[in-house]
């Protein structure tokens, strides 16, 4: 044995160190080993992983942005379709209305007398009058002309009203001698430069034509004016006396609005469009390819499309509401929907590109990738940093022995294995990587978990920002103003209502409580002696209250039209909305008819708040009887009515419950008694002073408090027959 640096080679101390040496080498070998094995199952494992990430962000991204364009595409479609639809279902009855009247005339005409005609006045501009129309070899001294327009000037009072309570922009009555009579308020058009009226070939008109020939109500195609060159619809019905046609009635309603509307309706990579009944586009808000305006005589009908794909949506359009479609267009794929107008036979198409609606998840997998490119190349630095430490590691283990290896290799192995497990049990909602103590090393290990734990955390936050964004994006706010709009337009607004009628002032307005509401007021002429007046609350809030209170109005107004009492038209009211009533609504109404020249009335109240009268000097008082019940909430149901006479000086005042039950920040309720001491201020004040004093007396009540329903009025100062 030989001893060499205080170590005897080939004793018990140098077999103790090639001990320790061989013991300290396999560890270091088997270390190592573990250590390089577990290094490519993270590789491997980060691969996969990221990979499952990515498909599960554009999964997710993609169900989020096809169920908000499913959504809102279709709600927004219906919504705008059901609108149009609607003004013209409104026209429709209008013209029934004027049809219904000439053919009263013309069945028995000498039971009236002749009526003065005028010929257009350029000092009527802007105000609504009847003035006659003819074509250019009409001669109005001839005594069969004169004879029939004296005759339909018995309509005048009539037209006028309804000209002037509706959404038309004229109506009129022809005559197959080639005259006839329109009312407006655009007299100076009518009139040449020269001071001539300006000739229109009557007979020859579409509408003239479309009538005569079908022998019905008829529609026309979308025109241009004659006289304003505005883009219009015309809506015509034929007058027949036994089986000879005798007139031709229509009013026209001009669509400027509605191209207007579609054409700043585009939005990137989308379009609305609307297509009449042979299929052609006659409103778009797209400027080239199959779904671009053109004439009527180069228009296609998409029907007959050889894209089998377009075709069969648009005739399902024409027929039905319908689902959200993938549909190729001019090379480009778009989602479409499309609603009919069940009234012209037209449907409203809406379709937003494909590419569009992808855009976010795109951008989204982009910035992902970005994001998990530079995590990865961070990882792989790490990870041959983390390489070299070891070895460095590992050398110093060789030096301070046995116990220091088995401390590192747990220090390395132990972390690892915890990550690895947690990294393989991400997936599917479960992406969220968590820092926890056993991986704050202080080394590499510890950069490795904080990567994995930013890179999961900035992948949830980025999925959550774009399904928020996207629905965002596509709430449907323009279409609740447009829907705000054309209800409010529903409703009488231009006051004085009747400028010509001393025997009453009257005066109604409505404040939703949201953009679109369910109260309604309405008052009209019935015929030239009485007065039809409604207050009416349809239950619930929002855009269904507000269709159907339009359907109520329409419905309502119709039957007293057609001559029926109070009573009656409830009673049929109740059961046509009781029909297809599936959202169960309601309304309540008061209806009263009053005879202008003696003061006496009618009155039927379903469920409706007390009404409240004030008598000649006096003050107002409320009006309670046993109501009732509210129409459309059960089949059959017959409604009570009431008389009642108003004297000169007398005031009438009808409200709906958002009146008494608003509130102030303290929870408390206006009342009744509040609404008398307003009415009270000023008992003798006009109709439109009473609603302002009763409006004023509220919002200082409330202090701005926030609203939860419609504050509606409407106020009749009965003023008795004028001498």
């Amino acid at each position: 044995m030989k001893k060499i640096m205080n170590i005897v080679i080939g004793g018990i101390e140098q077999k103790i160190v090639n001990l320790v040496l061989v013991t300290i080498l396999l560890m270091v070998g088997a270390y190592t080993a573990v250590i390089l094995y577990q290094a490519k199952n993270i590789g491997d494992l980060v691969t996969t992983t990221n990979e499952r990430q990515g498909n599960s962000i554009v999964q997710i991204s993609d169900r989020t942005m096809e169920s908000v364009v499913s959504g809102s595409l279709g709600r927004s479609t219906q919504m705008q379709s059901n609108i149009a639809d609607n003004m013209f279902r409104e026209v429709k009855s209008e013209v029934g209305m004027l049809g219904d009247y000439a053919e009263k005339l013309f069945s028995n005409p000498d039971a009236y007398e002749a009526r003065e005609y005028y010929l257009p006045d350029m000092n009527k501009e802007g105000t609504i009058s009847v003035k006659v129309m003819t074509e250019e070899d009409a001669d109005l001294s001839d005594p069969a002309i004169a004879e029939g327009l004296g005759l339909i000037a018995n309509m005048t009072d009539f037209m006028e009203m309804l000209y002037a309570n509706a959404r038309i922009n004229s109506c009129f009555v022809a005559l197959p001698t080639g005259v006839g009579l329109i009312v407006d308020d655009r007299s100076a058009e009518k009139i040449s430069e020269s001071g001539d009226m300006v000739p229109i070939p009557l007979r020859e008109r579409p509408w003239y034509k479309g009538a005569v020939e079908t022998g019905e109500l008829y529609f026309s195609d979308v025109e241009k004016d004659t006289f304003s060159l505005n883009i219009g619809i015309v809506c015509a019905e034929p007058v027949y006396r036994n089986g000879e046609l005798v007139a031709v009635v229509g009013a026209d309603l001009f669509l400027n609005e509605m191209e207007q509307g579609i054409a700043t309706a585009a939005q990137e990579g989308g379009f609305v469009c609307v297509i009449n009944d042979e299929g052609h586009v006659i409103f778009s808000s797209k400027d080239s390819g199959v779904f671009r305006v053109t004439t009527s005589e180069k228009a296609l009908d998409l029907r007959q499309s050889s894209n089998f794909m377009l075709s069969g949506f648009i005739k399902d359009a024409m027929k039905e509401n319908t689902e959200v479609r993938l549909v190729a267009a001019d090379g480009i794929e778009y989602y479409m929907t499309g609603a009919p107008m069940q009234t012209v036979g037209w449907t409203m198409v809406s379709a937003i590109s494909k590419e569009v609606v992808d855009r976010p998840t795109v951008a989204m997998k982009d910035s992902y990738e970005a994001i998990l490119g530079g995590a990865t190349e961070t990882f792989r630095k790490d990870l041959s940093y983390a390489k070299q430490t070891i070895i460095v590691l590992l050398g110093a283990i060789c030096l301070f022995g046995l116990a220091a290896s088995i401390i590192v290799a747990k220090r390395i192995v132990k972390p690892l294995g915890k990550i690895t497990q947690r990294v393989q049990s991400l997936g599917g909602d479960n992406l969220l990587f968590k820092m926890e103590d056993s991986y704050r090393t202080g080394d590499e290990i510890e950069v490795l978990a904080e990567s994995f734990s930013k890179l999961s955390a900035k992948t949830l936050q980025y999925v959550d920002e774009v399904t928020k964004v996207t629905a965002e994006k596509e709430r449907i706010s323009a279409e609740l103003g447009m829907a705000t709009s054309i209800q409010a337009s529903q409703l009488p607004h231009l006051f004085p209502a009747f400028p010509d009628r001393h025997e009453f002032d009257i005066y109604a307005s409505m404040t939703p409580a949201r953009e679109v509401g369910g109260d309604f007021y309405d008052f009209f002429l019935v015929d030239h002696d009485h007065i039809a007046l409604v207050m009416a609350d349809v239950s619930g809030k929002g855009v269904p209250a507000a269709l159907f209170m339009m359907i109520s109005k329409i419905l309502i107004r119709n039957r007293v039209q057609n001559g029926e009492s109070p009573a009656q038209a409830l009673a049929n009211v109740n059961n046509q909305l009781l029909e297809g009533n599936e959202a169960e609504l309601f309304v309540t109404v008061w209806l009263a008819v009053l005879e202008i020249s003696t003061g006496k009335g009618v009155v039927a109240n379903a469920g409706h708040e007390h009404p409240t009268l004030r008598r000649s000097n006096g003050k107002y008082e409320l009006i309670t009887y046993r109501h009732s019940p509210a129409v459309a909430t059960f089949e059959g149901l017959s409604f009570k009515e009431h008389t009642f006479e108003l004297e000169p000086g007398d005031s009438l005042f009808v409200y709906t419950d958002g009146v008494a039950e608003a509130t102030n920040a303290d929870g408390e309720l206006y009342g009744t008694d509040r609404l008398l001491d307003a009415l009270n201020k000023d008992p003798d004040a006009s109709a439109a002073g009473t609603l302002k004093n009763v409006m004023d007396g509220i919002d200082s009540f409330v202090a701005g408090a926030e609203q939860f329903d419609d504050i509606t009025m409407l106020c009749l100062k009965y003023n008795g027959p004028q001498g």
